[in-house]
């Protein structure tokens, strides 16, 4: 089975119930953020862990067919991408999914989207975007944006979960979760802390490190790292941030973060960054299994490593708040 695209976006009609609802408020403060994708909070179906991912102004160039990533006149889609709790998941197990993406049609009453499918893994934990409606069409609809807002959905049809030997199981899925995502134009809240480690070279190669505890956007955090790679990429460094577990507050908070972690090439003073989507409920934390190829972060001539000297920065930002219903 392999990873499909999508079908022409269609009329979904009333008899489509997602298994989210998710509403996003100020739809242009999205935009004016600059942020390349917001994802939900997570939901449960079928006994996993999903959240949902919206990229307002998805380009690709090149790829104009047959998943159309533009419209006829080169502006980009508004598209929808499924993805899986990777800590649910275990190495050699593959779960298929079919699954439906929509936005909202208020005028008529019912959802527009298509249907796709995807295997996700340990290594695999987003679906392939999906072009749900022109970007320009949508901020010039009274029906599918309505007081600045508009309104995703996903339903999951059928789960095939098959594991190295070849055995699977269907789990019955729960009732609709539906939430909000609220983000502001302005008067974002923001904070950096620089992890400098002098012994990366002695750190033990099976275990997860992490960095002092440290205090950003009101809130304590820590960065931790697999050094030498994790179970889900052994030939990557894997990098993450994550909040403190003590921070009762934080576990509380509705708040919308972006995050951005970097390495320093201290032969040439430039960061290597890789950054976030805006993230709702980031009380688990988030990471990338595969931040920086370990080839690159030992070659000499890039920097990243000088002697056993490795400079790691975190780049925190609030932009709103969201809520479940």
């Amino acid at each position: 089975m392999g990873n499909s695209g999508s079908t022409a976006p269609a009329r979904l009609g009333k008899t489509h119930v997602p298994d989210l609802e998710w509403k996003v408020h100020d739809f242009s403060a999205l935009l004016e953020t600059k942020a390349t994708s917001a994802i939900s909070s997570f939901f449960h179906c079928f006994g996993h862990k999903w959240c949902l991912q919206v990229t307002p102004k998805h380009n690709q160039e090149a790829q104009v067919s047959p998943n159309r990533k533009q419209d006829d006149k080169g502006n980009p889609y508004v598209a929808l991408s499924l993805m899986i709790f990777r800590g649910g998941l275990e190495p050699g197990h593959t779960v298929h999914a079919v699954f439906q993406l929509s936005i909202f049609n208020h005028s008529k009453g019912m959802y527009r989207g298509c249907k796709a499918s995807y295997n996700f893994d340990v290594k695999n934990t987003y679906s392939n975007k999906e072009c749900l409606i022109p970007l320009e069409e949508l901020l010039k609809s009274s029906a599918f944006l309505v007081d600045d807002s508009c309104v995703f959905g996903v339903e999951i049809l059928k789960i095939d979960v098959s594991s190295p030997e070849m055995k699977s199981a269907v789990v019955q899925k729960k009732a609709t979760t539906v939430q909000n995502l609220f983000v502001q134009k302005k008067g974002f809240i923001k904070g950096t802390y620089t992890w400098t480690m002098n012994n990366f070279l002695e750190l033990d190669s099976q275990h997860f490190v992490r960095s002092p505890t440290f205090e950003v956007c009101g809130h304590k955090w820590y960065m931790g790292m697999y050094p030498r790679g994790g179970k889900s990429s052994t030939d990557c460094l894997a990098l993450g941030l994550y909040p403190e577990s003590s921070d009762e507050l934080f576990m509380e908070s509705r708040k919308v973060f972006q995050m951005s972690l970097s390495i320093l090439d201290q032969k040439n003073g430039k960061y290597y960054e890789r950054t976030s989507g805006l993230l709702v409920r980031f009380s688990q934390g988030w990471s990338w299994s595969d931040f920086l190829p370990l080839k690159e972060l030992q070659d000499l001539s890039r920097g990243y490593l000088i002697e056993s000297n490795c400079v790691i920065k975190a780049d925190l930002t609030i932009f709103g708040s969201s809520s479940d219903c």
